[in-house]
């Protein structure tokens, strides 16, 4: 999220990384535990643009960073929800997320939960990736053993090391350069690449 809001409060804001950064860490920390488990996608992005933009001083930029978020987002999770229902009909599914408290509610409200077996949200469990209670919290949800599973995620310390350090095999979803962080991982560029991926 932190990369895509950038790229918005830059557009609308003239926002420079580095004064952005701490604004986004700050709104993104504010609503940690802080939110209603049942909290709307739609309001959540509208929070932290609102915490983001304050903290930019340009409150008068958060409606239109929320409302172009939550456009492009919602466009890529229809990619996600189609991906997500061919691979539920081979695969238990489970998404594992540092988020808020509400990741459940918006997995219904999205129309990803048909979908998942689990969804494992760092507040709920106490644990934020890349600590391993996450990863054998979302093992245990899904009901496999760390040999059995595959972890898909997109960040090299959070997602790889976090599934390299419970032996779960992975694949890199790669946004940008860098190197898989293990000899013979599977690399995607996009979530469409998943299945041949899962195949290979």
């Amino acid at each position: 999220w932190k990369e895509r809001f950038f790229r918005l409060f830059a557009e609308e804001a003239g926002a420079e990384r580095e004064s952005f950064g701490r604004a986004f860490y700050g709104a993104d920390d504010a609503l940690v535990g802080t939110v209603p488990g049942d909290l709307s996608f739609t309001d959540t992005v509208e929070l932290l643009s609102r915490g983001v933009a304050g903290a930019l001083g340009r409150p008068e930029a958060a409606p239109g960073v929320a409302q172009r978020f939550l456009a492009d987002a919602r466009r890529a999770l229809a990619v996600s929800r189609g991906v997500l229902s061919g691979l539920s009909a081979r695969y238990r599914l489970g998404i594992v997320s540092n988020f808020y408290g509400n990741l459940a509610a918006v997995c219904r409200e999205e129309g990803l939960s048909p979908h998942l077996c689990a969804t494992v949200d760092s507040v709920v469990v106490g644990a934020e990736k890349p600590d391993p209670r996450i990863f054998a919290a979302a093992l245990a949800a899904v009901g496999v053993s760390p040999g059995q599973a595959v972890f898909v995620g997109d960040s090299l310390p959070r997602d790889m090391a976090g599934a390299r350090g419970l032996g779960i095999p992975h694949v890199w979803l790669r946004a940008g350069p860098g190197s898989p962080c293990c000899t013979g991982d599977r690399v995607i560029g996009s979530l469409r690449e998943l299945p041949e991926a899962l195949l290979t």
